[in-house]
């Protein structure tokens, strides 16, 4: 049974996690608090300064909070994909562990998605409570905000993990990371309208899964209507996770397999 083994796998990383968790305070709990003082306060002072109407008729910190949430979602399930993944297969080797349980493959995979689910939650759940302390919008629209950017974090962990799962070279990673993960955090509408981006960049901000997050939480935080209409985003961030975990699957069986 695939579902229970895969609660298995989820319950060794919970009981991991309960060991380690002061390890990732600093960029579960201060990275909020420092990303939306600096950029948002700061930089938004001196933005609302030189736009008195602001963007989108509200002030800098406002239409950038939203925009940080599935930020920080999307760098953590790229994460979770990343590292966690190549310990497993290459370093530290706990898949190969867990496979000589009744644990299968796929098992292994769902039970690593639920996991990267779970720590995205966890730290969207905090950037949320830290949007409601700098008043960019009350507790009920900030936990609304934060189900599209669970969207995107957990898309990006299964598309890391699809492609971890198929590299040898952990080099590929900081690779990965600086060509992939950063560009989107940078040109996928967070600091700004993709509109500001020459035209043939657009397209490839649209294709990213972060831009999809970004405009739905947008729109509850800020209340405007998003450039894409919400049911079509949440397929596309759903085709996202669906691909990703299943391509996982078949390099995952051909690494820890005889």
């Amino acid at each position: 049974m695939t579902t229970p083994l895969s609660l298995r796998v989820f319950e060794s990383e919970a009981r991991l996690y309960r060991n380690i968790w002061r390890s990732s305070i600093a960029s579960s709990f201060l990275n909020p608090i420092l990303y939306l003082a600096a950029m948002g306060v700061g930089l938004g002072s001196l933005v609302d300064t030189n736009l008195p109407g602001g963007i989108d008729g509200v002030s800098y910190l406002t239409f950038l909070a939203p925009g940080l949430l599935v930020a920080t979602a999307m760098q953590t399930g790229a994460a979770e994909g990343a590292w966690k993944v190549m310990a497993g297969l290459k370093w530290t080797k706990t898949y190969h562990a867990k496979l000589s349980t009744p644990i299968g493959v796929p098992s292994l995979v769902f039970g690593h998605m639920l996991w990267s689910g779970a720590r995205v939650l966890m730290v969207s759940i905090v950037f949320a409570m830290v949007m409601v302390a700098f008043r960019v919008a009350p507790v009920s629209e900030s936990l609304v905000a934060l189900g599209p950017a669970f969207l995107v974090g957990l898309a990006m962990a299964a598309a890391t993990t699809a492609f971890t799962a198929r590299v040898q070279d952990p080099a590929a990673l900081p690779l990965y990371f600086r060509f992939v993960v950063i560009p989107m955090f940078l040109f996928s509408g967070t600091f700004f309208p993709i509109s500001q981006l020459p035209d043939w960049l657009q397209p490839v901000a649209l294709l990213t899964p972060m831009y999809h997050g970004v405009e739905m939480s947008r729109a509850v935080v800020v209340g405007v209507s998003p450039a894409v209409a919400p049911w079509i985003s949440i397929t596309y961030l759903l085709a996202w996770i669906a691909a990703g975990t299943l391509l996982a699957i078949r390099p995952f069986r051909k690494r820890l397999t005889p």
